[in-house]
C-alpha cells in the first residue's frame, strides 16, 4: 500500500515512514512525486477541518491515494487570544521561522512560569473520489507536557517546540529521552490504530 503525505516538512514525514512502515505502509512525501506543489489557503477552524482542505486539494492535484495531518497547540490557564490553536507557527499574521518560534513560545511560557500544554491531533486520508476516511480522536492527543522558557541545545529542523518541550512524567526533555520514547510522542498510537483498521478495510 502506498501513501502520499500531504506536507511539506521532512521532519514529519520522516517519522510517518518509520511509524507506517511497520504496518507495510510505504509513504512517499510531495518532494517525492516530481510534481509542482499546489499552493491553497489552509482556513479552516479546527485542525480536521484543515487535515480535510489539504487532502482534497493534494488528490485533486496529483490524483494518488494521499493524507493530510493536522494540529492544533493547547494550554492550560490561559486566555483565548493567546491560545495557538491551528495556529501554532502564525502569530499576530506573519509566518514565524523556527527560530522566531523558539523565541515567541520561550517568551510565553516565561510570562506563564511554564505551561501545560497539548497538541490535538487530525488527519484525513482520501483513496479515490468516493472514498474518503478521517478522524480527530481522543487516541490522537498527545499527553500534557511542560512547556519551558529555557531551551535545550538540540533543535531539530520542522520541530522546533521539542526544543521547549519537557515530559512531564520524567521531568525529562523530550530530546533527552530514550529514542523509542521520542518516536511514541513524534505520533501517538491513535494514527497507528487509525492506518492499520483503514488498511483492514481496503486491502
Amino acid at each position: 500500500m502506498k501513501l502520499l503525505y500531504g506536507t511539506g516538512n521532512p521532519a514529519k514525514l520522516s517519522v510517518m515512514q518509520k511509524k507506517l512502515s511497520d504496518l507495510g505502509i510505504e509513504v512517499v512525501g510531495l518532494k517525492d512525486i516530481g510534481h509542482e506543489i499546489p499552493d491553497f489557503p489552509e482556513d479552516g477552524k479546527t485542525p480536521l477541518e484543515n487535515a480535510r482542505q489539504k487532502a482534497a486539494a493534494y488528490y485533486q492535484a496529483f490524483h494518488m491515494p494521499v493524507f493530510s495531518c493536522d494540529s492544533g497547540l493547547y494550554f492550560d490557564n490561559v486566555p483565548d487570544d493567546i491560545q495557538p490553536g491551528i495556529h501554532v507557527r502564525t502569530i499576530n499574521g506573519k509566518y514565524l521561522t523556527d527560530e522566531e518560534m523558539l523565541i515567541y513560545y520561550s517568551n510565553l511560557a516565561k510570562q506563564y512560569g511554564g505551561l501545560t500544554a497539548r497538541y490535538k491531533n487530525a488527519v484525513c486520508l482520501v483513496i479515490d473520489d468516493g472514498l474518503i476516511y478521517e478522524a480527530m480522536e481522543p487516541s490522537m492527543e498527545s499527553e500534557p507536557f511542560l512547556l519551558t522558557s529555557k531551551r535545550h541545545h538540540i533543535l531539530k529542523k520542522g520541530f522546533p517546540l521539542d526544543s521547549l518541550s519537557i515530559d512531564m512524567k520524567s521531568g525529562e526533555y523530550f530530546y533527552d529521552l530514550p529514542e523509542d520514547a521520542l518516536d511514541q510522542l513524534a505520533i501517538e498510537d491513535g494514527f497507528i490504530e487509525f492506518f492499520r483498521k483503514i488498511k483492514g478495510l481496503i486491502c
